[in-house]
């Protein structure tokens, strides 16, 4: 992140966001998967701490709601 937003990037209450999500295979973690995938091969960008986390909440409440099969028939 600080890389492409320098030092500073959490200034005014910012977090690092990412695309796609860490927490999905083709996220930022996809490189400990898969050792042939590019490195940094994700979007960042500085956004406001509480829409982040208002984001983060949401994502972590669809991932509760499929792993208990709720969604399923």
């Amino acid at each position: 992140m600080q890389r492409s937003w320098g030092a500073n990037y959490t200034n005014g209450g910012k977090e690092c966001d990412e695309y796609p999500f860490a927490t999905t295979y083709e996220g930022a973690a996809e490189h400990d998967y898969d050792p042939e995938a590019r490195k940094f091969n994700f979007s960042v960008k500085p956004i406001p701490k509480d829409d982040n986390r208002a984001g983060g909440n949401l994502l972590q409440g669809f991932y509760d709601f499929t792993d208990r099969g709720q969604c399923r028939p």
